[in-house]
């Protein structure tokens, strides 16, 4: 997936850059590249939830790296979105056993119910799916992480209806 430009000039706010400061900090003079994922993690943050061509070249910047060595590491971890997304990405596991035990019924029932495709956000700008390498939750399948969280057995129409359910309620606090 290539990375988008969003045509805006990208910088940190004060809080922001203070915090990129900290992060730099925890490391040895002279390896600032230790910095590069929690660093992207707070552009993406500043960058309204994705990294955009502008937003990496501004962290290459910050670290004292060529801008392909950002890229490398962004484009490498599914946790780095490349082109804007919704709210709450919604990451479903598709490797074998998730498969077996039902990822594509729940990608394709999202899909569904949301009435977009993958990599797409809905008109709410609250929802985009994604499918994702291995989750380490095999047994807990089909399932899907959402942020910091895994839902898990997530193999009926009134448990996913109650996931998203949930999620709209909380988009508002």
């Amino acid at each position: 997936m290539l990375a988008v430009r969003s045509g805006k000039p990208v910088t940190f706010s004060a809080q922001a850059l203070e915090q990129a400061q900290q992060i730099i900090r925890r490391y040895p003079e002279g390896q600032k590249k230790s910095a590069l994922i929690p660093i992207l993690h707070l552009a993406q943050e500043q960058n309204g939830g994705f990294l955009s061509v502008e937003a990496m070249d501004y962290v290459a910047e910050m670290l004292d790296l060529s801008p392909i060595e950002v890229y490398e590491v962004a484009t490498f971890y599914t946790m780095f979105h490349l082109k804007p997304v919704g709210r709450y990405v919604l990451e479903v596991c598709h490797t074998g056993p998730c498969e077996i035990k039902g990822a594509e019924w729940l990608l394709q029932t999202l899909k569904s119910k949301l009435g977009v495709d993958e990599g797409e956000i809905t008109p709410d700008g609250l929802f985009s799916i994604r499918r994702v390498e291995c989750l380490a939750a095999c047994g807990y399948a089909p399932m899907l992480q959402c942020g910091e969280r895994y839902y898990e057995f997530l193999n009926t129409e009134e448990k996913v209806e109650a996931l998203l359910e949930h999620l709209r309620q909380n988009a508002n606090t």
